[in-house]
């Protein structure tokens, strides 16, 4: 049973060199190659229509997150995306602060305050005025929208 122990005079092996991190290129950060400061690519009229028009349609399924994310994600790469998702944005918050007020008004007249709902048809006929505006490449602005998102 021959062990071989470790002797305590031995020195430690050397470490290998860890490769360092090479940092990824950010907005506005220099590409590590290059040098030359990175800024995103800016999006063609089409995308920009496109991402337009799902800012303003898909919130009938998504509600404010879809805005939300298209916002954020686009809002460096087109002026055009940053004002209309950042609209519709802002009216899909509108729109949950007027459902709550909708609800409020409905539990205090014990039900006869829902009629207020019928509001609503309005949101509807807001968004898609909205998404065809948006897809013919115009902005379009709500006439009544809270400007949360400046």
């Amino acid at each position: 049973m021959g062990h071989m122990s470790e002797n305590p005079q031995q020195p430690p092996a050397p470490q290998q060199p860890q490769p360092q991190p090479q940092p990824q290129p950010g907005p506005y950060t220099a590409h590590p190659q290059s040098g030359v400061p990175y800024q995103p690519q800016p999006l063609n009229p089409s995308d920009e229509r496109l991402w337009g028009v799902l800012a303003q349609i898909v919130p009938f399924v998504a509600g404010f997150i879809a805005p939300l994310v298209i916002w954020l994600v686009f809002r460096e790469r087109s002026r055009f995306v940053d004002q209309e998702a950042k609209e519709s944005l802002n009216f899909q918050i509108t729109v949950v602060v007027a459902h709550v007020a909708a609800l409020l008004i409905t539990l205090v007249t014990f039900g006869f305050g829902s009629i207020v709902y019928l509001v609503f048809v309005a949101v509807i006929v807001f968004q898609i005025l909205a998404a065809v505006a948006n897809n013919r490449g115009e902005p379009y602005r709500y006439p009544v929208n809270i400007r949360f998102i400046k």
